[in-house]
This record gives structure tokens, C-alpha cells and sequence, in this order.
């Protein structure tokens, strides 16, 4: 291509200005992001206890894993623009808080407007903003997409203390979200763009970057660009899909219980460190590497099951307190919690927390890393959506915690301690077997 620099692998880029509006496309990426977290993790810590609300966080996880991949297919393509993409995901997405506030959980619209179209509405949100971000930061895309991707944590912190201060106030907390949720993505929707093919900032020297040796030494470069169909044919991709299965599986699971505790701020504490240790765990793996830290984000994650479990061991029996929706005529059930939350519950929350988030960001920088820039997004959205199976496991566990929270709480311990153990050994495809890692 005319114009174009290559580096040392005969990669392409074509350097140009640095758009004048590139930090509002980043900050309105990271307010959609905030906008949509209510959808998952208010939803988990509010309302999945109710009748019939794991089902449905069960379905809006698998809409909203779905989504993300054939929206960046049409995007990366040029047959859906952003704003088109973005737009349609403000109107689902506020729809399905809609949905959440007035319907409550246990009643059918609810799975056709928080489970489905406010799935599908996130996956269109988190997806986009993602791809737009890492286009024009293509010199530290992993760091940028992690701040993003934090928002989708905690976001929802001001939501889960206003329920916990104004339990009847649940529903009209949702639907503020919802407004909120149409009018930043809206936004959002007016201002971001993808950078141009290849583009590359023109005050960051490519071939430089691509040499440079202590970012070589803790992350090295893919060995090639992978195409979709030959990331999927190595056995790196699907070890990342299972890493992503278990530990999101966990990480939803953990909302739900510590929320059956009802320690409202150990709940807010845990959906903060979930947003927060994501951009920590990005500036770590700079430094040590991005298996080592996801490992360590891994143990973290394990931990916490285990401190959560020793002290479910000495709770009480609780019956679940009165619905978020009387006025909709929602009974509550009888639920077995952890009991009121002590210095385990809120120790737990910590490592569950730092350990609960920080692993998406470094799997999909690892994507990056294993299967090259130029086909990253398509490839992670491949492993993402695995986080519709985790989904699935993340309500079994919660149903099994209902009569025995130790032993499910062991298992989540177990599902986030064995990708731990593995983490250290992922190969980087493409390279003879008898090269160190």
C-alpha cells in the first residue's frame, strides 16, 4: 500500500494525525460502558434471587456474549456503520432497564425486554466501543480497552447504594439507569468512529514500537496474523474460551452471593475492585507478563471463594427479605444466604473482586498477543462469547448455593484455581514446540 511502513514482521501501517476529538471518542466509549452495567451486575446483586431471576440473567449473559460477534463482523466490514450500531444498542439497552424496572423478574415481558433485548443491546455496546477504542489507541490498546472495560464494572456502583439505602426505591432506580443508559449511549453514538485501515499514530514511531525489547521480553508479538478460521483450528483459542467460561462463571456467582448477605457496601465494594483491578492488572501485565498476572488474577479469584465459604460455614439459615417489586405483585421465595455480612464476607469481596474483572481484559490482550492485531477483535469476540456458557454455570451454582453455599462456593473455588494452574502453560501459536515460551 502506498505510504505504508512496514516493520521487522512485515506489518503495515500507515501513520496520520491524531484526531483532535480522540479523547472524547475514549471518555464517551467509557460512559456507554459505565451505562450498561446495570444491565448485568445491578441485575445479579438485585433482582437474580428473585423468582425466576437467575433464568434470566442466565438468558441476557448468553444475548449479550452473542451479540458482541456478528456486530463487529458487519462493523469491521463496513455494513453497519457505529452510530447505526451504537444507536440501536441505546434503544435495547434502554429497554431492557426499562424492562427490569417495571416488570420485575418473575413476569414474561421481562424475557423478551431485559433478557433479550437488553442482552443483545450490551453486546452491541460493549463490542463497538471496544473496536473503536483499540483503533485509535493501536499502540496500547490493551491499556485503553481495560479502562473501558472497568466501567462496565463499576458503573453500576451508584445503583447498587442507592437500592441499598432505598430498598423500595429499586425499581425507580432502574429506570433512571434506563434514561441515563439512552441518552450516553446516544451520545456516544454521535461522536465515535473507527480510525482508518491501518492507521497509526503519526508521533509513535511503528518500527520502534515493534522493537522494542522489554515489551518484546514480558509480551512478545504473535508469530503471524491469524485469520479466524486458523485461530479457531489451534488449541489456544478454545483453552481461552474454558479460562473465560470458568472465571466468568465465578465472577457472576460471586454478585449473587455476596449480595444474599446483604452488606450492601461489600456488594459495592466487590463491583468496584471488578472495574477497578482491571486497568491495575493491564498496567501489571506490562511489567510481568500477561500469563503471570492472569494467573495471579486467577488465585485471587479462588481465594475469595474460599474466605466467602468460611463464612457461609458459620452463617445462618436466611429466608430472602421482601421483593424489590411489591407493587408488582412478585412473591419472594424462600432463599438460604450467607447471613449478614462479617470481616470474611467483606474479605472475601476484596479478592473476588480484584480477581472477578481483571481477567477480561487480559485474556483479550492475550488474543492479541497469541493471534495477531489485524483480526483481534473477531477472534476475541469468539472467546467472549463463551461468557454465554458461563452464564449457565454461574445460575447452577447459585441454585446449588440455595441449600448448600459451602459446596458450591468450593466449586467456584476449584473452577477459578484449575485455569490458574494451566495460565502459566498457553503456548503462542505458530511457534516450533521446542522454543521456550
Amino acid at each position: 500500500m502506498e505510504n505504508a511502513i512496514r516493520d521487522w514482521r512485515g506489518r503495515s501501517y500507515l501513520p496520520g494525525p491524531v484526531p483532535a476529538d480522540r479523547s472524547r471518542m475514549f471518555w464517551l466509549a467509557l460512559a456507554a460502558m459505565a451505562a450498561i452495567s446495570p444491565l448485568q451486575y445491578g441485575f445479579a446483586a438485585l433482582l437474580a434471587t428473585e423468582p425466576g431471576g437467575l433464568t434470566l440473567l442466565a438468558v441476557w449473559i448468553a444475548c449479550q456474549a452473542a451479540g458482541a460477534l456478528p456486530a463487529l463482523h458487519l462493523v469491521r466490514r463496513g455494513r453497519l456503520g457505529v452510530r447505526a450500531c451504537l444507536a440501536a444498542g441505546a434503544v435495547l439497552s434502554g429497554l431492557g432497564l426499562a424492562a427490569a424496572a417495571f416488570t420485575g423478574p418473575a413476569l414474561p415481558l421481562a424475557l423478551a425486554g431485559y433478557a433479550l433485548l437488553g442482552g443483545l443491546g450490551a453486546g452491541l455496546v460493549y463490542g463497538v466501543c471496544g473496536e473503536v477504542v483499540s483503533s485509535w489507541y493501536p499502540d496500547r490498546p490493551a491499556a485503553r480497552v481495560g479502562l473501558i472495560t472497568g466501567a462496565f464494572g463499576y458503573g453500576a456502583v451508584p445503583l447498587l447504594l442507592w437500592a441499598g439505602i432505598a430498598p423500595a426505591a429499586t425499581g425507580t432506580a432502574f429506570l433512571v439507569a434506563a434514561v441515563l443508559a439512552v441518552a450516553v449511549i446516544g451520545a456516544a453514538a454521535r461522536y465515535l468512529r473507527l480510525s482508518p485501515a491501518l492507521w497509526w499514530p503519526v508521533d509513535v514511531d511503528p518500527r520502534s514500537h515493534a522493537l522494542n525489547a522489554a515489551r518484546l521480553r514480558t509480551n512478545p508479538d504473535a508469530a503471524k496474523e491469524f485469520r479466524l478460521g486458523q485461530a479457531m483450528r489451534t488449541r489456544t483459542l478454545p483453552a481461552l474460551a474454558l479460562i473465560l467460561t470458568c472465571a466468568g462463571a465465578v465472577s457472576v456467582f460471586d454478585v449473587i452471593v455476596v449480595a444474599g448477605t446483604g452488606s450492601w457496601g461489600a456488594v459495592a465494594l466487590l463491583v468496584a475492585l471488578n472495574g477497578a483491578s482491571r486497568s491495575i492488572a493491564m498496567r501489571a501485565s506490562e511489567v510481568f507478563g500477561r500469563r503471570r498476572v492472569l494467573a495471579a488474577v486467577l488465585g485471587s479469584l479462588a481465594l475469595g471463594q474460599v474466605l466467602l465459604a468460611a463464612a457461609a460455614q458459620n452463617a445462618t439459615v436466611l429466608t430472602a427479605p421482601p421483593a424489590a417489586f411489591p407493587e408488582a405483585g412478585v412473591a419472594a421465595g424462600p432463599l438460604v444466604w450467607l447471613g449478614a455480612g462479617g470481616p470474611l464476607v467483606w474479605l472475601g469481596a476484596v479478592f473476588a473482586g480484584l480477581g472477578g474483572g481483571a481477567f477480561y481484559p487480559l485474556l483479550a490482550s492475550l488474543v492479541r498477543e497469541f493471534f495477531g492485531a489485524e483480526r483481534a477483535g473477531e477472534i476475541h469476540a469468539v472467546v467472549y462469547s463463551a461468557k454465554a456458557l458461563a452464564g449457565i454455570v454461574a445460575a447452577l451454582l447459585a441454585l446449588a448455593a440455595l441449600s448448600a453455599p459451602v459446596t458450591a462456593l468450593a466449586v467456584a473455588a476449584a473452577l477459578a484455581a484449575l485455569p490458574a494452574l494451566a495460565t502459566p502453560h498457553l503456548r503462542v501459536p505458530g511457534l516450533p514446540a521446542t522454543l521456550p515460551l
